[in-house]
């Protein structure tokens, strides 16, 4: 079995500088960097995490809690996080809630057992007594001010905003807005306070429908969309606190014979996949998630080197203007 005296001698520098070039402490070369990667892989050397762990008091892995990992956004935050932490030569252990807070106590626990570098926590759920006296950095993505130690957010005010002006700016009379899960507060709740002072400033009719915890648990809105434009059959602007409910107004417009954007005009939120998947593509208020997975990953690494990281990151947001809106 391969050493790291064995790596030391074939690249022609001191186990010092092995040990550094593995670790990512202090200055090393490109040339020698690469030159200490080569040979590890030549001669089959891997790295014994365990050992790492002990001498620098934590592991290369970043912990991560989502609420439905299944979620088209969830989906897309954690490809970004784990880019963004292999980048680093960081690993990423994924946990599922399903916003079950029992779970997010058992997998902080965990967490903690595995020495991991750094929580990132997606969930709303978790109290934030579990974050006591865990000596580990915590970092929340799009949820309460209080949980964690640096929290990011999209600007979730200014993109109702922008989604109301805009179907103010399509014509739109009565406008719908199916916004975030009922008896939760989270963040995205201030998306319904754009729209509402949208609303006010043009004096358009509105109406505000909470999505229920069973439709966001398995991501199924149909019915409840369907409901309300049959309960108020003059709607002719939906924005939707997400895109899976944006496309799924695609489709209940459809069933009750409304065409989309002749009759009805949408605006979804997030910018993920889906909404260049459904015809019409979506009109939607896109989400830097990219940029806040990044912010994510070096928020903790600084917090690690013996930075300071910041209390609160509210990031632009912009709005992408498709097939499901006709701006006159």
């Amino acid at each position: 079995m391969s050493t790291l005296k064995d790596v030391a001698e074939r690249a022609g520098v001191t186990v010092t500088t092995v040990s550094r070039v593995i670790n990512n402490r202090g200055y090393i070369s490109e040339k020698t960097r690469q030159k200490v990667y080569d040979v590890m892989k030549e001669i089959g050397y891997q790295p014994n995490e365990v050992a790492r762990s002990l001498s620098k008091q934590h592991t290369s892995t970043i912990g991560v809690i989502v609420p439905h990992i299944v979620h088209p956004y969830f989906a897309k935050l954690l490809s970004n996080i784990e880019s963004a932490a292999a980048a680093e030569n960081y690993k990423m252990i994924v946990c599922n809630s399903k916003e079950e807070r029992s779970n997010e106590r058992k997998y902080v626990e965990m967490f903690k057992s595995n020495q991991v570098a750094g929580i990132i926590l997606c969930s709303g759920t978790v109290s934030a007594n579990e974050f006591l006296n865990l000596n580990i950095p915590i970092v929340t993505i799009e949820c309460d001010d209080a949980l964690g130690d640096c929290n990011i957010q999209c600007d979730n005010y200014m993109g109702g905003v922008l989604a109301t002006e805009h179907l103010a700016k399509c014509g739109c009379k009565e406008i719908v807005h199916f916004s975030g899960v009922e008896r939760q507060v989270m963040p995205a709740d201030r998306r319904c306070v754009g729209f509402r002072e949208v609303c006010g400033k043009y004096g358009i009719r509105h109406h505000e429908i909470e999505t229920s915890e069973a439709s966001y648990s398995v991501m199924e809105y149909l019915e409840n969309i369907k409901q309300t434009l049959q309960t108020y059959p003059e709607i002719d602007g939906i924005f939707a606190s997400s895109d899976v409910i944006a496309a799924q107004s695609i489709q209940a417009c459809s069933a009750l014979g409304k065409r989309v954007p002749e009759d009805v005009q949408i605006v979804g939120f997030d910018d993920v996949n889906i909404a260049t998947l459904v015809n019409p593509m979506l009109t939607t208020i896109r989400q830097p998630i990219k940029e806040m997975a990044q912010l994510a990953v070096d928020a903790i690494l600084k917090k690690r080197g013996g930075g300071v990281m910041p209390a609160k990151v509210v990031l632009p947001v912009s709005l992408m203007k498709r097939g499901t809106t006709k701006e006159k």
